[in-house]
């Protein structure tokens, strides 16, 4: 006779489950390991090939440690430049994308039956549209109908035709949990909508414009197509460094990624670490 029946009936059966459940937790195990590899590791061989001393990005050849392609990046004026215009065209889109979005979420969240449906899918649509196409409309749009020639301003109105959107779903999504009743009562008591809104809503939206911020930050900073084709004859670092690939792979690029990295993970601690301290205020 096998060890399984001299167990007691119910033992016998709970067996082959634990084994089953066994099995699983380590597929699920295996699973997040493979994710998280296919995601981070080849950040991590562009954080390391940052420091090698090659010519060419590479953690094979290991030619030594060296900073010089980090120290290179502040003499290379059109990294510079570029670095500057992307940081321009990310607070313009900001700026224009914040009150869109709002302005969009607050009709849509207020707004019922059909219409509503009808305005959700025309407001979302950028999201879906082709890069291309919102940065060719929108520099042929203010070129022909206003004389505005592409540039630093075309690009922040073309990110901000689709960024616009995010921020609109994120607001949408906060609005939804917000008690109305508060503002019922305001209006009951006298207060004007501009009052209701400035002292009620977007007190209680605060988190939210900072989340919004930062994702429309992140997306303008990183968008290649739409700010291809709207900012005509100047350049963002994401389309500086494009062209610099067409003529070979750069270990300053590189070092680049690595800044980039290092700096969203260190945002990403410190924002951890003022939630914590935010939810042990509350408590």
């Amino acid at each position: 006779m096998t060890a399984v029946e001299h167990l007691p009936p119910q033992t016998a059966a709970a067996a082959p489950r634990a084994q089953r459940r066994d099995l699983a937790e380590v597929l699920l195990n295996a699973y997040i390991v493979i994710f998280f590899a296919y995601m981070f590791l080849p950040l991590l061989l562009m954080v390391v090939a940052a420091f090698n001393a090659s010519p060419t990005p590479s953690v094979i050849d290991w030619q030594g440690f060296t900073l010089k392609w980090f120290t290179a990046l502040p003499q290379d004026k059109r990294f510079v430049q570029g670095l500057v215009h992307s940081l321009i065209i990310a607070a313009g889109v900001i700026a224009v994308s914040l009150p869109l979005g709002l302005a969009g979420a607050l009709v849509l969240t207020r707004l019922g039956g059909s219409s509503a449906s009808i305005l959700y899918t025309a407001l979302v649509s950028p999201i879906l549209m082709p890069g291309i196409v919102l940065g060719v409309t929108t520099m042929i749009f203010w070129r022909d109908a206003f004389g505005v020639e592409a540039g630093l301003l075309t690009a922040a109105l073309a990110q901000s035709s689709f960024i616009a959107s995010y921020c609109m779903l994120l607001f949408m999504a906060r609005l939804q949990r917000q008690d109305r009743i508060l503002e019922e009562a305001a209006a009951d008591l006298g207060a004007s909508p501009w009052f209701t809104f400035r002292r009620i809503t977007l007190p209680f939206l605060r988190p939210t414009l900072l989340t919004a911020a930062v994702i429309a930050f992140l997306q303008s900073i990183e968008n290649y197509n739409t700010t291809f084709f709207a900012i005509g004859a100047s350049w963002t670092l994401v389309t500086e460094i494009s062209s610099r690939m067409r003529f070979g792979l750069s270990p300053t690029v590189n070092a680049i990624g690595a800044i980039f990295v290092l700096l969203t993970v260190a945002f990403a601690i410190v924002w951890v670490i003022l939630r914590r301290r935010d939810m042990k205020g509350k408590a």
